[in-house]
């Protein structure tokens, strides 16, 4: 058997012939012939690469922030996306996107029955977990308005969610069969005769006692399956009522109004809850996607 070769320390590398040993030396970047790429570190270069789009979004911000927070249309995007952040946290995204378009729908049936009045109101500023709000400068003219205004929403939202159900049965969706139930069910829910609610608006136009009952609904609600929104609307509903029915002897003619107008607040809101209520059990499917 040979003998390994004694390597001398300044002897260049060779390559290892078949059948003998390795050279013993650690390998040191010139024996390859070239040497290996060593990435450089510029700090101040990474740094700069780092902050110059954080620096420019900042400074577009200071420019144009005041601007973009005037728009309307910024503010309720804003507002919606917020929202869409906060249900699908619970939900999932397609559902979360689905209930907020649902809650748009419904409140700008709201929006276009008051400017169709004439009553300046602002596009809708969603609120997680509460929905969303109009504001309004100014109430309508009469009991008979308000009750138009309070049913567009509940009208154009059951719109909304027959659409949902149209496009669930011809796809099989059960999760769009599920939101055109949501919908149904909130805008059924937006019935209760209490206010803030649209069913307390419209029972305005009907008779003012009737807020008692919507007002008993509520707290029985809140008993059987308690809820913080369910005690917001109770704490709310009990301070509106208070509110309106101390102060009906100072606008009397705001509730005072011609027996047919009555009427058809009485057909169209009971006809809503009726149709609501079948909608609702007829759309229940369990939740599985």
């Amino acid at each position: 058997m040979d003998r390994p070769r004694v390597v001398e320390e300044n002897e260049p590398r060779q390559a290892p012939e078949p059948g003998t040993l390795p050279d013993p030396r650690p390998v040191e970047p010139g024996d390859r012939g070239y040497e290996p790429l060593r990435p450089g570190w510029d700090v101040r270069g990474a740094l700069r690469r780092l902050f110059a789009p954080i620096a420019g979004f900042a400074f577009l911000i200071l420019k144009w922030g005041a601007l973009l927070l005037k728009l309307k249309v910024f503010t309720v995007g804003a507002s919606m996306l917020v929202s869409i952040a906060a249900y699908t946290w619970i939900w999932g995204l397609p559902f979360a996107i689905g209930f907020v378009v649902l809650i748009f729908v419904h409140e700008m049936g709201h929006v276009i029955e008051l400017r169709r009045q004439g009553v300046p109101a602002s596009a809708p500023l969603f609120i997680p977990f509460l929905g969303a709000v109009i504001g309004m400068r100014q109430l309508p003219d009469d009991a008979w308005k308000e009750a138009k205004v309070a049913l567009a929403g509940p009208i154009l939202g059951s719109i909304g969610a027959a659409a949902f159900l149209a496009v669930g049965v011809a796809t099989d969706s059960d999760l769009l069969r599920a939101l055109a139930f949501v919908g149904f069910f909130l805008n059924l829910f937006n019935l209760i005769p209490i206010v803030p609610l649209d069913g307390g608006r419209a029972a305005a136009a009907l008779h003012p006692a009737i807020w008692l009952f919507g007002l008993l609904i509520v707290a029985g609600l809140a008993v059987l399956r308690p809820n913080p929104i369910l005690l917001i609307i109770l704490i709310v509903g009990g301070l509106e009522l208070w509110r309106r029915w101390r102060e009906r002897g100072e606008r009397p003619a705001y509730y005072r109004l011609p027996m047919s107008q009555r009427i058809a607040v009485a057909v169209l809101y009971l006809g809503l809850i009726a149709i609501l209520g079948v909608a609702v059990s007829e759309t229940h499917v369990s939740r599985h996607f």
